[in-house]
């Protein structure tokens, strides 16, 4: 037999054939067969230059119950195809990991569920062994709600949903927390099939927060808001329910699509408010609790259920920017007057002023006009004094009725805050809640001394002679020519023509003429009007010197009585 020759070409194709095969080998899982058993390890052959030494509790339960035979078939996973003594270095655990990420990535893909076992905590959650590999389970992720003792679940085969896979990092993330809310979701979507609107069901309360409570319906949870507990104000949960208590309730309204469900307990009452204008008609006094107090006024509980608002502004008569609660306080009884009931929107408004008189009704009765009053004076402006009166009310002294001889701004400064004045009532608006009063009145009548009240001088409607001894903003102070009156022109009354009523085209010492239009001898109190005097005029020279078809212009005949009157 000839002899084969091996040439050098042949001999280098044949050992690179042999590192291709090599490198094709590394890293992937390879079927081979034990050869041997030395102690606890396996020697395996998996077709390459030399066996392989695997540790027999690789193998598992098989390792070690001896089913693991020489000539026993096996699938390891080739780490290297040599190592420093020659040796292939094999491992059996890695390939069932490999196995199980193979699996594991089809489950994923899928979406589906995977079995596992919780085996050790590390930090931030626990180890979960899925046939092989080990995968990391957040402790965010263990259950619905945090749980405390991780024990009774530690080693129990149990599913769990992938989160997350990275092979290249040879990260898996999972949790048990998933597959709790997805077995949650379908129960609750079970017993949502099961309830209705308007259904009373009875449920215990797990948790109370400030706006409500949630409430067990037997796997769902529904809320009680604070507003449906009872008909009469709830300030906190805690007040009427405790956790752990079973209660009745009323399903109000469910969401189909979130499974949420609304309760209440105050539905299975009767409603307070049904009858409600009957019980409770306008201007009837009644007795309540104030239970509440805000900026804007004051809650009054009239009965459980049954609220009324006693606004701010009509809280009190004299008391006008006062914070509420500087008049009523929290659980006072108070006495109140309905003024207001509206059945649609459940409101009531209620006043507490109304139980008292109109102090200036009182004041009205007791000092008619012409009446003297004493009182303090409280305050000084540019317009006046006020004075307090009985009844914590204010009067108003006008420039104009300070002196008969003194212009107002001068007989001002005789005045100071605190100090005690008479004066004479000219007029109560009650309506406007105004008090006039005047000082000089109280002395002699200025008109008297003129000579002036015979009949034929000053008297309403007579035109007069002023002379003005101050302007403001508000109108001009004038004194009538050869007497000691003085009196106020408001500025509306400066001139009929709105553009005129101007106080600054006057000047201090100005002659004006006015017309007299109320004169009241028993208050002393004049009014003047610079506007009266020119419409009397005016329908005066209509009537001397023309009419609506004589063909002459208003302002022909104005001129002709203007030029009449002159000639005089």
């Amino acid at each position: 037999m000839a002899q084969q020759t091996v040439t050098k070409e042949d001999f280098e194709s044949m050992l690179l054939d042999s590192f291709v095969d090599n490198d094709a080998a590394e890293g992937t899982v390879v079927k081979g067969r034990v050869v041997a058993i030395e102690k606890d390890l396996a020697i395996v052959d998996v077709g390459l230059k030399t066996e392989g030494r695997v540790p027999l509790k690789e193998f598992g339960q098989a390792g070690r119950d001896g089913t693991i035979t020489v000539g026993s078939e096996v699938e390891v996973y080739v780490d290297r195809v040599e190592n420093a003594v020659g040796e292939a270095v094999l491992s059996r655990e890695k390939a069932r990991r490999e196995e199980s990420w193979v699996k594991l990535e089809e489950k994923y893909n899928a979406n589906e569920r995977v079995e596992g076992t919780i085996f050790n905590q590390v930090k931030g959650g626990f180890t979960v062994d899925l046939e092989g590999a080990v995968a990391f389970l957040p402790r965010s992720q263990v259950d619905i709600r945090p749980i405390r003792d991780i024990a009774p679940l530690m080693n129990v085969p149990q599913p769990f949903q992938i989160l997350k896979m990275d092979k290249r990092r040879g990260n898996i993330v999972v949790s048990r927390r998933a597959i709790l809310e997805e077995s949650r979701a379908e129960q609750r979507s079970e017993i949502v099939q099961q309830l209705e609107e308007g259904q009373v069901v009875d449920g215990v309360v797990k948790n109370i927060t400030d706006y409500g409570a949630f409430v067990d319906l037997g796997g769902i949870d529904g809320l009680l808001h604070v507003t449906d507990i009872a008909w009469r104000r709830v300030n906190h949960p805690s007040e009427v329910l405790t956790i752990g208590e079973t209660i009745k309730v009323q399903i109000v309204r469910i969401n189909h699509e979130s499974h949420r469900i609304s309760l209440g307990m105050k539905q299975l009452q009767a409603d307070p408010w049904e009858g409600i204008e009957a019980k409770y008609p306008i201007q009837a006094k009644f007795t309540g609790r104030v239970t509440n107090i805000t900026d804007y006024g004051a809650f009054v509980e009239l009965e459980p259920g049954i609220e009324g608002l006693i606004h701010v502004s009509e809280m009190s008569w004299t008391k006008k920017n006062v914070h509420p609660g500087k008049i009523v306080s929290t659980s006072q009884e108070v006495e109140v007057v309905v003024l207001e009931v509206d059945p649609d929107k459940r409101r009531i408004s209620l006043g507490l002023k109304q139980t008292l008189q109109n102090p200036w009704e009182a004041f009205a009765e007791k000092n008619p006009v012409g009446s003297t009053i004493e009182g303090e004076v409280k305050n000084k402006t540019e317009f006046g004094l006020f004075i307090g009166l009985e009844g914590d009310v204010d009067g108003m002294v006008h420039l104009s009725d300070l002196d008969w001889q003194k212009s107002g701004e001068i007989a001002l400064d005789d005045y100071n805050r605190g100090d005690m004045v008479q004066a004479k009532v000219l007029d109560v608006d009650v309506d406007k809640e105004r008090i006039s009063l005047g000082i000089k009145q109280l002395a002699a009548d200025g008109l008297a001394d003129s000579g002036a009240s015979d009949g034929t001088g000053l008297r309403k409607n007579a035109v007069v002679t002023t002379e003005v001894i101050e302007v403001n903003d508000g109108g001009i102070e004038v004194r009538i020519a050869d007497s000691e009156v003085t009196a106020f022109i408001r500025r509306a009354d400066l001139s009929r023509d709105r553009n005129d009523q101007r106080p600054e085209r006057f000047s201090k010492g100005e002659k004006v003429d006015a017309r007299i239009t109320q004169y009241d001898r028993k208050t002393g109190r004049i009014q003047l009007s610079i506007k009266a005097l020119e419409i009397a005029e005016e329908r005066e020279a209509v009537a001397n010197f023309g009419s609506s078809d004589s063909g002459a212009s208003l302002g022909d005949i104005l001129g002709a009585a203007l030029k009449g009157r002159d000639d005089k």
